[in-house]
């Protein structure tokens, strides 16, 4: 291969990372974080389906930058003299050269092909960085890879599913919102030919004012006739009882 780049490291330099997927533009989580190496291009988690059979290689983001795994990148080339830095217990290293404001003055290491400031014993930055001082030096990359017939995602990673039921795995099915303020709403889970069979709702929920809390009760499930409803409705009070005059 000589001097040239192998395909795949050139497609994380080319390639667009965290960008919407263009086929999975209606689909949630479609952020294009993954990077085929057979197809040199950049996939969302939607379409891992497709290259479940390719070395697939996640992208994730700190500071701004595309990283990725120290672990992973390690099986493709030799990353030796690159300072890592950790996100969530994991090492990562930076693909492209990062630009400075400002150099930095004093003692210690600097990148070989920017001159950021490094920890010892580090020499390059970023992946790119350690591309660019080999290819200028030693003008052959070959040794420098390593073979990866496999390369596969972590078991931690999330895979979306694509049967069209994403919006409704965050929904209690035959839940509804009861508006305890209203004295008329009716009972939850029931369906609308149960409640014109049942002239009464079995449920009721009662407020107290002074704990905040709800409490729910059961009133009884006799029936009552229409003539007795009418009967009750129709009684009058009694005429109240003075009380005698001292």
């Amino acid at each position: 291969m000589g001097n040239r780049k192998p395909a795949w490291l050139e497609a994380l330099y080319v390639q667009q990372f965290f960008t919407a997927c263009s086929i999975h533009v209606n689909s949630k989580k479609n952020e294009k974080n993954i990077c085929c190496l057979d197809c040199c291009i950049s996939i969302c988690p939607h379409c891992v389906h497709v290259h479940r059979f390719h070395r697939l290689l996640q992208i994730r983001r700190y500071v701004y930058h595309d990283v990725v795994r120290l672990e992973d990148l390690e099986k493709l080339i030799d990353c030796s003299l690159i300072q890592a830095y950790t996100i969530n217990s994991a090492k990562v290293l930076f693909i492209k050269m990062r630009p400075q404001n400002r150099q930095f003055k004093g003692c210690g290491n600097y990148c070989t092909s920017c001159d950021r400031s490094l920890q010892e014993p580090f020499i390059h930055c970023s992946l790119g960085c350690k591309v660019d001082f080999i290819l200028k030096h030693y003008r052959d990359l070959t040794p420098f890879l390593r073979v990866c017939n496999s390369l596969q995602l972590g078991p931690d990673f999330f895979i979306p599913n694509d049967n069209g039921d994403d919006d409704m795995t965050n929904e209690i099915p035959n839940s509804t919102i009861v508006d305890f303020d209203d004295p008329m709403s009716s009972c939850s889970g029931s369906s609308s030919s149960e409640s014109m069979s049942m002239p009464m709702c079995t449920e009721f929920i009662s407020r107290k004012k002074r704990t905040g809390l709800y409490t729910w009760g059961r009133l009884s499930n006799k029936v009552h006739s229409e003539e007795d409803m009418t009967s009750n409705m129709s009684r009058r009070k009694g005429i109240p009882q003075r009380s005698p005059m001292c």
